[in-house]
């Protein structure tokens, strides 16, 4: 595959293959939320003796978005929805099942997705994912499967975060990296494929490359202590290296599948939105996929960082609101993360 190969069908009008079932189902709308503080790479190198020319070097991030510290997780996951619901052109009250991806909703019962559910008017039944960065495309799926099958008519899918409240300030391999956000989307019937097979997996024996520090357990009778000292808190850290190697060398073979089980090319896409862990591990991907050169790539990690399950949806919204890609467009989006886990589909653009 080359770059000068013409497209097999005109952009923005691709089709994927179906899946068979009595219906089909696809992305109706979409919708994101990054909080007002920006914070640049001059707020973060004090604590971690570190440069803006480092950081940028290292990971293509210039700045990132921090919530309010009284701005939670539900209050950016209802924004986002809001967003998409609207977008969509659906009532809170037609959602028949919420799922919420997401890894920094500081309770570990009840969920966030309950609390989103009634913020919103709805009585749906409601759920958490925790697939970390994969959670999204995770959450897409599941959506996907449940129109299909016809137990919910339209699913609501949220990928939030607030890594802010789980950042290790003083972490040289971590500090920089995270940011806070919510990006949603609504899925809903479709007489023609609107997601393509998903090829998604896990490998827990790497749990320890990206994993919270501590079990919320270990701080059994040190709470008081745990307020205090930056070690018992239960931070996210990771092996940076590690991370790297496995996302540049094995998530492109997982991309490259989920083309081909949707029945296209990369030639056919318009779009492709991978998590946004690493500007590197982005441009490393392209080349393996034999992307067209003329392909929109999502690269919001330069101003949103890593927003884990947040990153795809977040990209996703922003590109078609910018126009930068089509409406019912082809993008290939794929999440990938702490587990580790991970999960890609092609997708028609709403």
């Amino acid at each position: 595959m080359t770059d000068n190969v013409q497209h097999t069908v005109p952009k923005g009008t691709g089709t994927i293959v179906g899946s068979g079932a009595a219906r089909e189902s696809r992305m109706m709308g979409v919708g994101q939320y990054r909080p007002e503080r920006v914070v640049m790479n001059s707020e973060i190198i004090g604590k971690i003796d570190s440069s803006d020319e480092w950081i940028r070097e290292r990971s293509g991030i210039v700045s990132r978005h921090f919530a309010a510290a009284d701005e939670s997780v539900i209050d950016m996951a209802e924004k986002a929805s809001r967003a998409a619901l609207e977008h969509a052109g659906i009532a809170p009250e037609q959602v028949g099942f919420v799922l919420v991806a997401t890894v920094t909703h500081p309770y570990q019962t009840p969920a966030a997705a309950p609390e989103l559910a009634a913020r919103l008017g709805s009585t749906a039944p409601a759920v958490d994912i925790s697939a970390a960065c994969a959670g999204y495309c995770y959450g897409v799926t599941m959506a996907s499967d449940m129109v299909k099958g016809g137990s919910a008519d339209y699913v609501l899918v949220v990928g939030v975060e607030k890594l802010s409240d789980f950042t290790d300030p003083y972490d040289r391999g971590s500090a920089f990296i995270f940011g806070d956000g919510a990006g949603a989307c609504v899925i809903g019937p479709s007489d023609t494929p609107g997601i393509g097979p998903t090829v998604w997996g896990s490998d827990g024996t790497q749990r320890d490359a990206i994993t919270q520090r501590q079990a919320w357990t270990d701080l059994r009778g040190s709470w008081q202590e745990s307020q205090q000292d930056k070690d018992l808190w239960p931070a996210i850290g990771m092996q940076g290296q590690t991370v790297f190697r496995w996302a540049v060398w094995g998530m492109a073979p997982v991309a490259q599948q989920a083309i081909d089980k949707a029945g296209i090319t990369a030639d056919d896409l318009d779009a492709f939105i991978p998590h946004q862990a690493n500007i590197r591990i982005i441009d490393a991907m392209v080349k393996q996929l034999k992307l067209p050169a003329d392909i929109p790539v999502a690269r919001d990690i330069v101003t949103t960082a890593n927003t884990s399950a947040a990153s795809v949806p977040i990209a996703t919204a922003r590109m078609l609101a910018e126009k930068e890609i089509p409406s019912g467009g082809l993008a290939l989006q794929i999440g990938f993360g702490a587990g580790l886990v991970y999960a890609a589909q092609v997708v028609v653009l709403p």
